[in-house]
């Protein structure tokens, strides 16, 4: 697993929490005007239908009452950014839990509504500081937070994915987390500074070994808007159809991603 060296990104914890509350109330204002052939259709994501899709959403924010539920860790052991390395080590858990979970609520706008009450209280009742045993170690609510703002994100757009026209808004805060951890996180997997890789308008990092520049525009250069970008890190697209269909503008003889990408899964 790549380790963060620099100095870490801060994230607002306020605009964290708020950010996520308000992603998940896009899906599930969403959600509820679904059909029960709607939730039957396909996604992207293997053989996960929409209502299985929608089930893990809700299983990514409880896993933040799960964790509370747990005695607190002794002290951290990881860091925010070690999450995006971590995340496909259990995904045959995770795939069972999510089918399990789409055959016990049949009422998705019930289930997520509860999940919803119950988010908003434990963040009321628990300070950010109050350590999780999560999936990559121990890490505070805040930074944990930040993640789930990256699932919500990432899965709102699997959603739109399946759903065309479905068109579940973004909220911006959560859409700027998403795309600010995992550009950090290739500035952690392919650490330099030849080749910088800009996400307008959240984001700028300088990543991949060579020649450093200091001054002017630098002689590697990656362009590409947010979703794309989210879509290029968690192998929802590849770099050459991003490339080949002008979603990502790449100059430079060190400014090809594709063997660096995705991040996670």
């Amino acid at each position: 697993m790549p380790t963060a060296k620099k100095r870490p990104r801060t994230y607002d914890p306020a605009r964290t929490r708020t950010a996520v509350l308000a992603q998940f109330g896009n899906v599930r204002t969403a959600v509820a005007a679904l059909t029960p052939e709607q939730l039957e259709l396909p996604t992207r994501l293997g053989a996960w239908t929409v209502r299985e899709l929608v089930a893990h959403i809700g299983m990514a924010l409880t896993a933040i009452e799960r964790a509370l539920a747990l005695p607190q860790p002794p002290k951290q052991d990881a860091v925010l950014l070690d999450w995006p390395f971590a995340t496909s080590a259990n995904s045959a858990a995770i795939d069972d839990f999510s089918r399990r979970l789409g055959k016990e609520h049949p009422d998705l706008d019930t289930y997520l509504a509860g999940i919803e009450q119950h988010l908003t209280e434990q963040l009321d009742t628990h300070p950010g500081t109050r350590l999780l045993a999560t999936n990559v170690g121990a890490l505070p609510l805040d930074d944990y937070l930040v993640t789930r703002a990256v699932e919500l994100v990432v899965h709102t757009d699997d959603l739109n994915a399946a759903l065309p026209g479905l068109d579940i808004p973004y909220d911006r805060q959560a859409l700027a987390a998403c795309t600010r951890l995992l550009a950090d996180a290739l500035a952690v997997k392919a650490p330099g500074g030849s080749t910088e890789v800009r996400i307008p308008p959240y984001a700028v990092v300088q990543c991949v070994e060579g020649p450093r520049h200091t001054r002017g525009t630098p002689p590697n250069v990656v362009e590409t808007d947010p979703l794309t970008w989210l879509r290029l890190a968690t192998g929802r697209t590849s770099w050459q159809d991003a490339v080949g269909e002008a979603k990502v503008s790449a100059s430079g003889e060190r400014a090809d991603l594709g063997g660096l990408l995705p991040l996670m899964s």
